[in-house]
């Protein structure tokens, strides 16, 4: 009996995603035409496919230390002093210069990708936040 309760759940979830797909096609059709409703569709794809990308990204935030204002970051790109990176996340937004960097309580001048570097920041930061280089 188990078994047969699964395959008629099964059934049902494939037919509830294919009446969705029909009733949007339709009522974008009848807004704008067939035509035009091509168009929107190929429009909408492209628009995903450029947002997507993520260029110029040097790395993600790991760790944040609310005291001493810090931040640690493992890169993915090469950085150094004088940089001029951005900070984004869901509440994240700014931008700034590396003032300075470490990686075990040493000041350094540039790091590698894949190290782990302590940087100062001048706002708060999160976790999975993404670092851009502008």
């Amino acid at each position: 009996m188990i078994k047969k309760k699964k395959k008629v759940v099964k059934k049902l979830k494939k037919r509830v995603v294919q009446k969705k797909k029909v009733v949007k096609k339709k009522t974008i059709r009848k807004k704008l035409g067939k035509k035009s409703a091509l168009k929107v569709s190929k429009k909408t794809t492209k628009k995903v496919k450029k947002t997507g990308k993520k260029e110029g990204v040097v790395g993600a935030i790991t760790h944040y230390f609310p005291h001493v204002q810090a931040a640690v970051i493992k890169l993915k790109a090469p950085l150094a002093v004088g940089d001029r990176i951005k900070i984004k996340g869901h509440t994240t937004d700014f931008t700034q210069v590396i003032g300075s960097m470490q990686i075990d309580r040493v000041d350094i001048a540039s790091a590698k990708p894949g190290q782990e570097i302590g940087l100062l920041v001048t706002s708060r930061v999160r976790q999975h936040d993404i670092v851009t280089k502008v």
